[in-house]
């Protein structure tokens, strides 16, 4: 009985420690949104609005190492802190996601987000 718990116990770790540990581009552009307090626009409506001089580039091709939360939704909220930061700094409002990628920092299987995005300044 008392290694059936054991199994057990290893059993329900092991599915509680395998979270997502990363997300799909669909699933990124839809939560991230989300977790920041900035505007978020995607790269393909980008041009149309700079074209119109709705937004403005204030910097292009910020890249933000996100500290490593235990799953990929720790690590998005992380990223968005970043983001929403670097918006701060720059006197921004808005940003385009350009690139996501979780990167191996050890070998046990951890990763960590970095995040590539430009700062713009959009009139609503």
């Amino acid at each position: 009985m008392k290694s059936l718990y054991s199994v057990l116990f290893i059993a329900i770790s092991i599915s509680f420690f395998n979270c997502q540990s990363s997300y799909t581009p669909a699933k990124i552009h839809k939560v991230l949104p989300t977790l920041t307090k900035s505007k978020h626009i995607l790269q393909s409506e980008i041009n149309n609005l700079v074209s119109a001089e709705k937004c403005k580039y204030i910097m292009k091709g910020r890249n933000y190492a996100a500290p490593i939360g235990f799953t990929a939704k720790n690590d998005l909220k992380n990223a968005a802190k970043g983001i929403d930061e670097w918006i701060e700094l720059d006197k921004a409002n808005t940003y385009v996601l350009t690139n996501y990628k979780w990167i191996p920092v050890d070998n046990f299987g951890t990763t960590q987000l970095n995040v590539d995005f430009d700062t713009l300044y959009c009139i609503e």
